[in-house]
């Protein structure tokens, strides 16, 4: 995968500086390799989805997630909160607000 490390944005931008940093990317080889090993992951993790649960499915499974975090509830309540509005096929803060209140009393 051919990259530079020197000059244009790569040099002249902090974040990109802080990014090679990080990495420890001196070399423009060394980037080429992380870069194509994150690559590698992404596509690795996207078949994952597909063969198991589906993309779908689980980016509602985090969504739910989210949203139970959003209206208050905190730990074991975040996952049965989500547990139920991925069962019911509805995830909303007014619905996740209704199940924790419940999970409450």
């Amino acid at each position: 995968m051919p990259v530079g490390i020197v000059g244009g944005a790569t040099r002249a931008h902090p974040t990109a500086q802080m990014c090679l940093k990080i990495m420890g990317a001196t070399t423009a080889d060394r980037l080429a390799r992380v870069m194509a090993a994150v690559g590698l992951v992404q596509n690795f993790s996207a078949m994952r989805a597909l063969a198991t649960e589906g993309i779908q499915r689980g980016h509602m499974g985090l969504h739910a997630r989210n949203v139970a975090v959003s209206v208050g509830a905190v730990g074991d309540e975040v996952d049965a909160v989500a547990s139920v509005m991925v069962g019911q096929k509805t995830v909303r803060e007014d619905i996740a607000r209704e199940i924790l209140a419940e999970i409450r009393g």
